[in-house]
């Protein structure tokens, strides 16, 4: 799974316009196909480390792979490359084993 640290990393790329609908579309279960979408009071007064908190406590293994799929949806693909997310990655395919 992904640091805590390296999400938390992410995020602080984003301006507060792009965290707010960063936060929203962890909500819409319709549009992060198949995984559960995070309440919107856990959510609402959710600075970015508490939202950090809330991807890996809902999303576990899959963390990276929603924290992805929700930039794309906020159009921030600058911040879905490899370099920025491969060491997330790397590090869960590690723990698995």
């Amino acid at each position: 799974m992904a640091t805590p640290n390296d999400l938390l990393g992410i995020l602080e790329n984003l301006d507060d316009a792009e965290f707010k609908k960063f936060k929203w579309f962890l909500q819409q279960a319709e549009v992060l196909d198949g995984f559960p979408a995070i309440p919107k009071s856990q959510l609402q007064k959710a600075d970015r480390t508490d939202t950090v908190d809330e991807i890996t406590d809902a999303h576990h293994k899959n963390a990276v792979e929603v924290t992805v799929k929700v930039l794309r949806l906020i159009q921030k693909n600058d911040l879905v490359q490899p370099q920025r997310i491969c060491k997330a990655k790397f590090k869960h395919w590690r723990e698995a084993k």
